[in-house]
């Protein structure tokens, strides 16, 4: 079964210096019927101003992903983490027991927009831990690049849940088909453009909610940006 929701109906909150869509409930938004799919709690699309940013602040036992289509975002950490991240990036933060941190855009005259994403760890009290890879254009080019997984595999960051991450690039001929676990869910997120899954039309800020599929299939991208979750159910 696949649902769509579509962009307008996600949250958003316009704090002045940071514009935030919200897929599934957080902060101020709070919707019961939207409160995660699977074992994906948050995917948080921001942007943020110049010279701004979310001062430090705590986690604890989650596992954070960020994903920056533009500008650049700058961590500080209580792990002694400083670091830039730049589009084609993708961090992973595990929280476990606690973690401190704090998330900047030092770029004058330049907005960093950038998704953060929440997954719900299957291992609690963990030690915090921090990674960082760069993905290529060239791999996400007309495929979906496994960039987050339970066991590092094909060079991704490694998460501490039971979910994979994937990113793909898609326009014009170009297509891509994974075999799904029908026990599981599946949650495609369409960052940028447009395409179709399974058949069926989304645009930027779309999402497709799939449950007792067996397979995901991606083609008619229009300068398409896809992230894809396969999760715990």
């Amino acid at each position: 079964m696949l649902t769509i929701r579509k962009s307008q109906e996600r949250g958003y909150a316009d704090h002045g210096w940071l514009k935030s869509f919200h897929s599934f409930s957080f902060a101020g938004y709070y919707d019961p019927a939207h409160m995660g799919y699977g074992n994906l709690r948050v995917i948080n699309e921001d942007r943020v101003a110049a010279g701004a940013g979310f001062g430090t602040h705590g986690h604890k036992d989650m596992e954070i992903i960020s994903y920056v289509l533009s500008g650049e975002l700058a961590h500080k950490d209580s792990m002694g983490n400083v670091k830039g991240i730049p589009p084609g990036d993708v961090q992973r933060m595990s929280a476990g027991t606690g973690v401190m941190h704090s998330e900047f855009n030092h770029a004058e005259g330049q907005t960093t927009h950038f998704f953060q994403i929440w997954i719900e760890p299957n291992q609690r009290g963990v030690a915090p831990g921090y990674e960082q890879k760069s993905f290529a254009e060239a791999d996400k080019r007309g495929a979906l690049r496994l960039v987050a997984s339970p066991d590092g595999a094909q060079g991704s960051v490694l998460i501490h849940a039971d979910a994979a991450m994937y990113a793909g690039l898609f326009d014009g001929s170009e297509a891509a088909s994974i075999a799904l676990d029908p026990a599981r869910k599946a949650y495609v997120h369409l960052v940028r453009g447009a395409i179709e899954v399974n058949g069926e039309a989304l645009k930027a800020g779309d999402a497709a909610l799939l449950a007792g599929d067996a397979l995901l299939q991606l083609r008619g991208g229009q300068d398409a940006e896809v992230l894809f979750f396969d999760l715990a159910a």
